[in-house]
């Protein structure tokens, strides 16, 4: 099953998708929250679709799609993660994970428009795997023991503008990873339980070209080490978005040009969906 949020900007329907049919999930939550999976929301959602009580949402494949989760509190990223990624960069695997921070106001949908500022001029795009916190997780016991914390998984495009991000960052990655629309997520949410996410083929493309192509088997971090690692300093609450790292094949390789108006971007996970993402500069 797929969670979904479909509809105009700020007014998104909560939908699961089984089987190829929407199913509108209104009388079970308002919107796919924090609370929404604090509150056990994929088991009560499975739980629906057994015994039937949930209709059809007519004309749900001419909605909009949006980011599949709203308002979690917080985005936590994981740098350099893939080690062919680590060595593109000219930089050694890192021993522990390097961590940085989104703010959620990022988020966009999967197909949304990503308007750059003209003063944008080195932004770059990453494909990520996602993933969705379904309990709180602090000070967990083991690797093994964090993956009963994670609800589910998405695809995620970690877009940065690399001058903020490296040349006039002050030291910190962040500076270039949070203007508006720098974290398509999306389109939907898969369950934890339906997803291996240590074999999944990653692939990006800018205007039809392939720019990245891997797999999570090179993650230098896996999914339980990231959350059993983190969560020894800092605590995950349910709906907390995490983002576990790009592999090579991004611009600041030096290998492609940075995005500019009028590129598309496209991206892919097996399994999560696919994202397209048309550049516009602004003035």
């Amino acid at each position: 099953m797929e969670l979904l949020r479909l509809g105009p900007i700020g007014h998104e329907i909560p939908v699961v998708r089984d089987n190829d049919v929407h199913y509108d999930l209104r009388p079970l939550t308002t919107d796919i929250t924090p609370e929404f999976f604090a509150d056990d929301g994929i088991g009560r959602v499975r739980t629906a679709l057994d015994e039937g009580s949930l209709d059809p949402l007519e004309g749900a494949e001419d909605l909009r799609i949006g980011a599949p989760v709203a308002r979690p509190s917080a985005v936590v990223c994981v740098g350099m993660n893939y080690a062919a990624h680590a060595r593109e960069a000219g930089a050694e695997p890192p021993a522990a994970p390097v961590v940085f921070f989104k703010m959620p106001s990022t988020i966009a949908g999967p197909y949304d428009a990503l308007e750059l500022p003209p003063y944008a001029t080195k932004a770059d795009w990453e494909v990520e795997l996602g993933l969705v916190i379904g309990s709180r997780a602090f000070r967990v016991a083991s690797a093994e023991d964090a993956y009963s914390h994670v609800a589910g998984y998405m695809l995620a495009n970690d877009l940065s503008e690399r001058r903020f991000q490296i040349e006039e960052s002050g030291g910190q990655w962040s500076k270039g990873k949070n203007l508006p629309g720098f974290t398509p997520l999306g389109p939907w949410i898969r369950p934890a339980a339906e997803v291996d996410p240590g074999s999944l083929r990653l692939r990006s493309w800018v205007n039809g070209d392939v720019r990245q192509d891997s797999s999570t088997r090179d993650l230098i971090f896996d999914v339980g080490q990231i959350i059993y690692q983190l969560s020894q300093t800092m605590p995950f609450e349910p709906g907390d978005v995490i983002l576990t790292g790009t592999p090579q094949g991004v611009a600041m390789s030096g290998k492609f040009p940075f995005l500019a108006a009028d590129d598309v971007v496209e991206m892919e996970i097996e399994g999560l969906g696919r994202h397209r993402q048309a550049v516009t500069v602004t003035q």
